[in-house]
């Protein structure tokens, strides 16, 4: 018998995504929380603008921060409301096609792979991936605080300290 520690692994902590968007669902969103969703724009059950998977035809990354709506949590997927060019849009992603969640606020984050059979890995996260995390939120931090001088909007700022976990596990052939 063959126990897939991987793929449990990564469905329980896909699991801590859809708990904290119910929560935010339920209670709303409070404080400098903020995340950041990345996902995987051709993954089955993705449903997006067309301009949208021009635009990012294989990855994409959203920000639940201020201005967004709809907010709906199913055992599957999670649906919200954004505007994208000042024009509203829906956006449902399954949560099987989520790479990457990550809160700045608290400097959190999660990240996923999908090819674990093809990587050569010990499951532990090396300073490489944790400074490649750490860039992947400065760079989507500046992003948002980019986009909200463009809105004047306030932009989620940094509090310091280090709360990553990469899942970056490999079976052994």
């Amino acid at each position: 018998m063959h126990i897939d520690y991987d793929g449990k692994v990564q469905t329980a902590l896909r699991d801590v995504v859809k708990s904290v968007m119910s929560d935010v669902v339920k209670d709303g969103l409070d404080g400098d929380h903020h995340f950041y969703i990345t996902f995987k724009t051709q993954q089955e059950g993705v449903e997006i603008p067309d301009h949208l998977t021009t635009e990012y035809p294989e990855e994409m990354t959203i920000v639940i921060q201020h201005k967004f709506w709809g907010l709906k949590v199913t055992d599957e997927r999670l649906e919200v409301g954004l505007y994208f060019n000042r024009a509203p849009e829906m956006l449902y992603i399954p949560f099987v096609a989520i790479t990457a969640f990550m809160d700045p606020s608290v400097q959190f984050a999660l990240q996923f792979h999908d090819n674990l059979e093809d990587e050569d890995h010990d499951g532990l996260m090396d300073a490489e991936t944790l400074e490649e995390a750490e860039a992947i939120i400065a760079a989507e931090e500046a992003k948002v605080q980019a986009s909200a001088a463009d809105d004047n909007s306030p932009a989620g700022e940094d509090k310091g300290g280090d709360n990553v976990v990469t899942l970056d596990f490999s079976r052994k052939k």
